[in-house]
């Protein structure tokens, strides 16, 4: 330590230079601890001792750069000191990688705010309501009851599917009805469905309700009922359709399968369905 000493070049040039680069650090130091606090404010889900802890990593790193850059006004040599900074930060880097990753996403995804708390979301397979965003993770309830955590960065990278942006949720039934000779068009079942779909409870009345063809041979046809409703009602509102317009259809003597699964489009004739 001595001879680390006696080596230094010390005069009053450098003595003033060390002075006024110490003065800049705890300037800067000072400064980026507010900036740092300020930035770390906007993300709720940061708990205070993480904001903390990051505030002073944040600090710690200034201070070392600035007795670095001291020290060198004094001849001494910072090399050895820049290889530990180096490997440190490597290490941490590995270390920390996927926390980092998540961390970021976290940060993304709460400022630019894609999805919020209460919202219907679909991601990575999974469709659930948002309980939680935190630095790790986005909490979702699904309809089973199940509580997942889907990592930040798997929510950023892969499609995100926001059912409860717009503040309501367009659903599909389908019917399969048999059309004999002499009965009912295929408008006037059509017509029929429409009715009972919009007095099932808990669909929307402003928006449009479409019934689509799409099959249909001489004795049997296929038809989409579509209508919307509230994002979150989805499983209740389409179970009170399907009721709805099953009954009504029987009370036509219909013979008719009415089912919100619906399946994707089979390679079999449209009267085998």
């Amino acid at each position: 330590m001595a001879d680390w000493v006696a080596s230094l070049d010390i005069d009053g040039w450098s003595l003033g230079l060390a002075l006024l680069t110490a003065i800049a650090t705890w300037l800067l130091a000072v400064l980026a601890r507010k900036g740092t606090r300020k930035l770390l404010a906007r993300v709720p889900a940061l708990t205070p001792a993480l904001q903390t802890l990051i505030v002073r990593v944040v600090n710690y790193a200034i201070i070392l750069l600035g007795v670095g850059i001291a020290l060198s006004f004094f001849g001494a040599s910072i090399q050895p000191l820049i290889a530990v900074a180096i490997i440190v930060g490597v290490v941490l880097v590995l270390v920390l990688r996927g926390i980092a990753d998540n961390f970021a996403a976290g940060v993304v995804l709460q400022t630019r705010r894609p999805i919020a708390i209460g919202d219907e979301i679909e991601s990575d397979g999974t469709v659930g309501i948002v309980q939680e965003l935190n630095g790790r993770s986005v909490v979702v309830r699904t309809a089973d009851g199940q509580t997942v955590h889907l990592p930040n960065a798997n929510v950023l990278q892969n499609p995100l599917v926001n059912n409860s942006a717009h503040g309501a949720r367009r659903s599909t039934v389908e019917v399969r009805v048999a059309t004999a000779t002499g009965g009912p068009s295929i408008d006037e079942v059509g017509g029929v469905a429409i009715d009972a779909v919009g007095a099932a409870a808990g669909v929307h009345r402003h928006e449009p309700l479409v019934v689509q063809t799409i099959a249909r041979t001489s004795t049997r046809s296929v038809l989409h009922l579509q209508f919307w409703h509230h994002p979150l009602h989805g499983v209740a509102v389409r179970s009170a359709v399907v009721d709805a317009v099953a009954d009504a259809l029987a009370s036509r003597s219909l013979d008719a399968v009415v089912t919100s699964d619906v399946p994707t489009a089979p390679l079999t004739p449209a009267d085998r369905i």
